[in-house]
């Protein structure tokens, strides 16, 4: 979007519909290393209310992934997020250890593969990069009227991933090293079959006709297992933005969601524009590396000029275009909010390092303090 230029959306009576998947990793106190109890803690919380969502299984026994029923606004994210990660530090404390939402595991130690015949299907592709596949993400899924649209949404917000990555980066450490990434996570994921930026799909039969050809090559076991950044959803009507880090914190998560939800409608109305040449597949992937490596400490590719430009002059010009939509959802506020907190104490990757350079025991408080409003134990 240009500066100045007004935008009109389409007239639609309520905004789109959005969903979250929270990956969780379980950890150690004092070394920060994975710990294999998911199964016990699933047991424990299955009966969780299912207004709030549904908790399972992970590729790790170490992990667990929570799916949020079908949301509308702010306030039912607030109440499924809060309460799915209330219940989890209290399961968490019981057993003396850490929930983490975070993308990549600060401690030592190899988690070991959950049951189940597609899992060992994986293991087996995988080869030496399985001891690197220690990775926890943020999904989130936004409602669209058809696969046709949601092609087209994605066309528009490929050059977008980069910034977003910068934003919400929070996987600076992993085997109990300083990896030097801001989003150490999206370096693991590019080693998939299918990964980083999606492709340019022509239309929606471009898009089925593609993916179907990668069935049965490497990791991608089935469509489920497209690993690109952004997907149309096999299960749902939605488009999936999988670009980002598990995030610290709730308001991380739930902003995140809501300036994806406005990104996501603002594409809709073709009023996300880019350079065409941002849209280039060397331009695109060199952006994601250097988000990546760098998050918001260095210049980010500016998708309008498909030139470097300070990062939050880039972040900006992502919430400009994306306001009218946010504003129209009432959600202004909130995402403005993330961005304050983020200029302040910088993305998760920069709060690990900071908490980090006090001492093991100052990350730890950071991750618990950060997962639950109240982690008490029950």
């Amino acid at each position: 979007m240009i500066r100045g230029m007004t935008v009109l959306l389409p007239n639609r009576r309520t905004p789109r519909t959005f969903g979250v998947e929270e990956e969780v990793v379980l950890l150690e106190p004092g070394t920060l290393a994975p710990v294999d109890v998911a199964d016990a803690v699933i047991e424990e919380i299955a009966d969780l209310d299912a207004s709030y969502g549904w908790v399972g299984h992970e590729f790790l026994r170490a992990q667990l992934e929570f799916s949020s029923p079908v949301l509308d606004d702010a306030a039912a994210a607030d109440r499924v997020v809060r309460e799915w990660r209330r219940v989890l530090a209290g399961a968490a404390g019981r057993r003396g250890l850490i929930a983490a939402s975070i993308g990549t595991p600060h401690g030592p130690g190899v988690s070991s593969v959950a049951e189940g015949e597609r899992y060992e299907r994986f293991v087996a592709e995988l080869g030496a990069v399985r001891p690197d596949h220690s990775i926890q993400g943020l999904h989130v899924h936004v409602g669209i009227a058809s696969r046709e649209e949601g092609v087209l949404i994605m066309r528009a917000l490929r050059p977008w991933l980069a910034p977003l990555i910068a934003l919400t980066a929070n996987s600076p450490c992993f085997a109990g090293r300083d990896t030097g990434f801001a989003s150490w996570r999206t370096l693991v994921g590019r080693r998939f079959t299918t990964a980083s930026v999606p492709p340019d799909f022509a239309d929606a039969a471009d898009y089925e006709r593609r993916v179907a050809a990668l069935v049965g090559l490497g990791t991608t076991l089935d469509s489920g297992a497209i690993a690109w950044m952004m997907r149309l959803a096999e299960r749902y009507p939605t488009v999936e933005l999988r670009v980002f880090d598990a995030q610290l914190s709730a308001d991380d998560t739930i902003e995140a969601a809501l300036l994806t939800r406005a990104l996501v409608e603002t594409a809709a109305a073709g009023a996300l524009p880019h350079d065409p040449a941002a849209a280039h597949a060397e331009h695109l992937d060199a952006a994601v590396w250097h988000a990546a490596r760098h998050g918001l400490d260095a210049g980010l590719v500016d998708p309008t000029t498909a030139s470097v430009a300070p990062a939050w002059d880039v972040i900006e010009r992502m919430l400009e275009a994306a306001s009218p939509a946010l504003d129209a959802a009432g959600d202004r506020g909130r995402v403005e909010s993330l961005l304050e907190r983020t200029r302040a104490a910088g993305n998760g990757a920069a709060r690990q390092r900071a908490a980090l350079a006090e001492g093991l025991p100052a990350l730890e408080r950071l991750l618990r303090t950060s997962f639950a409003d109240s982690p008490v134990v029950e």
